[in-house]
């Protein structure tokens, strides 16, 4: 049995992710804001997101990122699962997971009985529909806040950016110079801004060659030196917030649901990741899925009915009406090993770097300060 023996759940309403956009409203005086994580009041924020920076990652390599081991700083719980999509839209929302209902990298849309894939969202399926609750943004914005979210513009009109990023006016940015210099100007705007810096590459790095390689801790360099000249350019009364959507382990095991055809017994749709898997079972068949996977898996793998993850928190409060999104069985790895699908998701099956379950490694973030 694996030394990791009960899942860290995140720590929603008390230091998750979802709770940082309510504690920013509050600490700039927007109506309905809950400042739960204490941040001091000032007229002025800016976050700055670096995609994978996980919280132990950080810790473990202090000599790549001296300006940010220099901040003070807690660590917070992603969500889960612990992932890129389902993190944006807590942070966007300020809601938790089964709230804003962007469950995971692939999940159920219940409209179409087929895996939406919430990164490259197609055409047939609203945003506006598909998460309807307003955005920390929008509401900032009807406060009379300035709100500008600062990315790359190949993101501006994408379908998760229309979901969790609406109510910001989105400044595309594709070089570090241009997220700084763009991050400056839309902190200078107004007499009170709130301003968004995302940045992917240190994640897609990780996927590709391993958090922790020499190509990661290069990555990391930069990724350092872009908070530290972001915090030389904030000007007086903003407080900069550097945090992240994920953690990220390079799992050596694979367990091939495409090789290994009893998994895929009883699944009428595999959903997720590789870390974090929805398995929406085909009518009657969850016990007996339930079953086979704790029996071939569970001594590497979490393997929960949709009810047993709800009840146990794993998704925060819960929208009923989301519920069909979650998987009626979910299969989350917590020894060094990932459900992969060689044939159905190739690429996806032969990364490196991996993150969605909630081992400290995936879930904790950090949720780092600086001041003007």
């Amino acid at each position: 049995m694996n030394a990791v023996a009960t899942p860290s759940v995140p720590h929603y309403g008390s230091g998750a992710l979802a709770d940082l956009a309510p504690s920013v409203l509050a600490a700039l005086r927007v109506p309905g804001g809950h400042n739960v994580l204490e941040l001091p009041e000032l007229p002025r924020a800016c976050v700055l997101l670096i995609d994978g920076l996980g919280w132990e990652l950080l810790r473990a390599h202090p000599e790549q990122a001296p300006y940010l081991s220099s901040l003070p700083g807690r660590p917070l719980t992603a969500g889960f699962p612990a992932t890129t999509v389902t993190s944006l839209g807590s942070l966007g929302t300020g809601l938790s997971p089964a709230m804003h209902g962007l469950l995971g990298y692939q999940i159920r849309n219940p409209e179409t009985g087929r895996l939406l894939n919430c990164l490259r969202w197609p055409d047939e399926v609203d945003p506006l529909t598909f998460q309807p609750a307003a955005t920390a943004y929008s509401r900032a914005a009807e406060a009379g806040v300035s709100v500008a979210y600062v990315a790359s513009g190949r993101h501006k009109d994408s379908g998760l950016s229309r979901a969790v990023n609406r109510g910001a006016d989105y400044l595309p940015a594709d070089s570090l110079g241009q997220l700084v210099a763009h991050a400056e100007h839309a902190l200078r705007l107004g007499d009170r801004a709130y301003v968004t810096v995302y940045h992917p590459d240190l994640d897609s790095t990780g996927h590709v060659y391993g958090a922790g390689s020499s190509a990661w801790r290069h990555q990391l360099r930069f990724v350092d030196a872009l908070a530290e000249q972001l915090a030389g350019v904030l000007p007086a009364g903003t407080a900069m917030y550097v945090t992240a959507d994920h953690g990220m382990v390079n799992p050596i095991e694979r367990v091939d649901v495409d090789e290994v055809t009893v998994l895929r017994q009883g699944v009428a749709l595999l959903g997720g990741e590789p870390r974090a898997r929805h398995l929406y079972t085909e009518p009657g068949a969850t016990p007996d899925v339930l079953a086979t996977w704790r029996e071939l898996l569970g001594d590497q793998v979490w393997v929960f009915s949709r009810e047993e993850a709800v009840a146990a928190g794993w998704f925060g409060p819960v929208a009923e009406e989301l519920l069909p999104r979650i998987g009626d069985v979910l299969a989350v790895p917590y020894g060094n090993v990932a459900i992969v699908a060689t044939g159905a998701e190739p690429l996806e099956s032969g990364l490196i770097g991996m993150h969605g379950s909630m081992t400290p490694a995936e879930q904790l973030v950090p949720l780092l300060s600086a001041s003007a």
